[in-house]
């Protein structure tokens, strides 16, 4: 876990609109953000800024996104997720080749993109991890270990995976679809119900018989809601 006003993300699109509600969005989660419409702009801000995590759109005038990426990438750690109205596998492909770190097709789904974000920063600035508290959670990620109301759970390491995801997304919902692919990887070829084996184990050490903290969305999925 880790403080989001550490986390500084750079804004790259030349679509006023999108540009405007990312930055809203992201604010408002409490991250630092800058913006660029363009290709020569997003090199120079980044340059100044320093982001760990970079959002940055393909198809600009001048430098696309896929220059702009070997650019960046050249300056040092920085997470670089793609966004592109191109589904095309070949697409798709050059990006991760230019060294982007993920790749998202628009229309996006925020939450998708925050959870993507999350991924980011837990797997290439391990040194941003801390004890974090969330309502009756207390999450240290050094030792592998949740506390419930001061009580140490007895988690597995994918237990103790999903319940850190479920809390540190709290008062969202997430899909299995969202949960397994955050959780378990994008290469996991197993069921999404095995999602639903493991809340039921979490439920039973969380003592939460009436489902109260992890919360069941009728056709939508988990949400624990945490004050």
């Amino acid at each position: 876990m880790y403080h989001k006003d550490q986390i500084r993300i750079l804004l790259v699109d030349d679509e006023p609109n999108i540009l405007q509600f990312l930055e809203m969005g992201l604010r408002n989660e409490g991250f630092q953000i800058m913006t660029a419409e363009e290709g020569v702009s997003a090199v120079n801000a980044a340059q100044e800024f320093q982001p760990h995590v970079v959002i940055l759109d393909v198809m600009m005038p001048g430098m696309d996104g896929f220059e702009v990426c070997k650019l960046l990438k050249r300056m040092g750690q920085m997470a670089v997720i793609m966004l592109t109205a191109k589904e095309e596998v070949d697409e798709r492909v050059r990006g991760l080749t230019a060294g982007a770190d993920d790749y998202m097709i628009k229309p996006f789904s925020f939450d998708e993109l925050i959870a993507r974000i999350h991924a980011r920063i837990r797997n290439q600035f391990p040194q941003l991890l801390s004890e974090l508290r969330i309502g009756p959670f207390q999450i240290d990620d050094s030792r592998r270990e949740i506390r419930y109301q001061d009580r140490v759970l007895s988690l597995s390491a994918t237990e103790y995976e999903l319940l850190k995801y479920l809390v540190s997304h709290h008062n969202r919902v997430l899909s299995k679809a969202i949960i397994l692919e955050n959780v378990w990887g994008y290469d996991f070829g197993g069921q999404e119900n095995i999602v639903e084996v493991y809340i039921r184990s979490l439920r039973e050490k969380l003592e939460d018989r009436e489902h109260n903290v992890i919360r069941t969305i009728r056709g939508s999925g988990y949400r624990v809601d945490i004050s």
